[in-house]
């Protein structure tokens, strides 16, 4: 039996760019890899390919409680379906859920945690769940904030920006990486190059270069532009969409900002995304 190597976010902060990278990194071939192949690399705690075979119900009655409870059988499987590490994209808080853990530490072997400015998380997520960016703005601020269950996933239990980051980043040490989304956007070569010395990766710096060449982000959205992307939800034009840091300042309104720095502002302060302490 292997053990699960998270790799955690709140939704639209560069889960699927770190995933992407992954695969090159692993399969490297010398060019840019399928995007729909991700799953060869990593796994996704919420697919429904894995809660289905477990159910005694139709699909389309399956509820946030069913979701809970079925996650320890779940992540069991996940754990036994190989002998080493399996990677697993989770967007789940690292919490307690209908008295079970979230995340089984028992198979677990560690995570990596990216955090991202939740102003720019609140543009970017309004858009992949097609409503305003002033309801986004009110889900991220709500402790028992829940996903719907779609016809690709179970709920995905986030609570708020604030209780999901710290949730996961009050664990950093030796088996939990934290990295800043932007920082992965200004020097690739060294964040991606902390991955993969976390995960004691043999990558070379001319595999490691090709691996970030390979998934940068006009790449990626090149690629989407050509095949599509499975990813991609339907209320959406584009998963890809700028891949940038610090776009909330001509998205958001002065009180649309404020707002999330007033239900955000020591974990915002924590990672330097308020103006006077950092970017």
């Amino acid at each position: 039996m292997g053990r699960i190597l998270w790799l955690a976010s709140y939704p639209k902060s560069g889960n699927t760019w770190l995933r992407a990278f992954l695969h090159n990194l692993i399969h490297d071939r010398g060019g840019p890899l399928d995007l729909d192949a991700l799953s060869q690399s990593t796994r996704m705690d919420a697919g429904r390919e894995h809660y289905e075979p477990l159910l005694e119900k139709p699909w389309h009655e399956v509820t946030a409680l069913d979701a809970a409870l079925l996650r320890p059988r779940v992540q069991a499987t996940m754990a036994a379906s190989r002998k080493g590490t399996v990677m697993v994209k989770t967007h789940t808080m690292l919490t307690r859920l209908s008295g079970v853990p979230s995340h089984d530490p028992a198979l677990t072997a560690g995570a990596i945690y990216i955090v991202r400015d939740p102003r720019d998380i609140a543009v970017s997520y309004a858009d992949h769940l097609g409503i305003t960016i002033d309801a986004t703005i009110d889900s991220m601020a709500t402790p028992e904030a829940v996903t719907y269950t779609t016809r690709n996933g179970v709920a995905e239990f986030l609570g708020s920006w604030s209780q999901h980051v710290t949730s996961w980043t009050a664990q950093e040490g030796p088996t939990v990486l934290v990295l800043r989304y932007e920082d992965m956007l200004a020097d690739p070569q060294t964040s991606f190059g902390r991955v993969a010395t976390f995960l004691h990766l043999d990558a070379t710096p001319a595999l490691l270069s090709r691996a970030i060449a390979n998934t940068g982000f006009e790449q990626l959205m090149r690629q989407e532009s050509g095949k599509g992307f499975r990813e991609r939800s339907p209320e959406q034009a584009r998963f890809f969409r700028k891949g940038r840091a610090g776009g909330w300042r001509v998205m958001l309104t002065p009180r649309q900002s404020a707002r999330i720095a007033a239900d955000h502002g020591p974990v915002m302060r924590r990672f330097g995304y308020l103006d006077d302490e950092g970017p």
